[in-house]
């Protein structure tokens, strides 16, 4: 299955901790969860036209859920935090968040 760049990244992450990495140059993305760190960096160098320095990625189990008495679960995801070279620009789409 080929995936496209924006197939990869599939949404952005918009929280205190998130808005407090990008003073570091790092920004948070959830991201397909069947994608490496290359891949990753390709795309987010694509989409946005920044130079990647370094990418985290971290996998998360979803959470058990219960209403009454039917149970269910929500969807497993990825989290990748993305870390810009120095003198690449910042990503605009976030500069408008802060």
């Amino acid at each position: 299955m080929k995936l496209t760049s924006y197939d990869i990244i599939i949404r952005p992450v918009i929280t205190e901790k998130s808005m407090s990495l990008m003073g570091e140059r790092k920004y948070t993305f959830i991201v397909h969860k069947d994608v490496n760190k290359i891949q990753i960096r390709n795309a987010v160098e694509e989409i946005f036209g920044v130079q990647v320095d370094k990418v985290f990625t971290m996998n998360y189990l979803g959470k058990k859920k219960r209403v009454r008495f039917h149970q269910g679960k929500k969807s497993d995801y990825k989290k990748a935090i993305v870390q810009l070279k120095v003198d690449s620009k910042a990503i605009e789409f976030f500069n408008s968040m802060q």
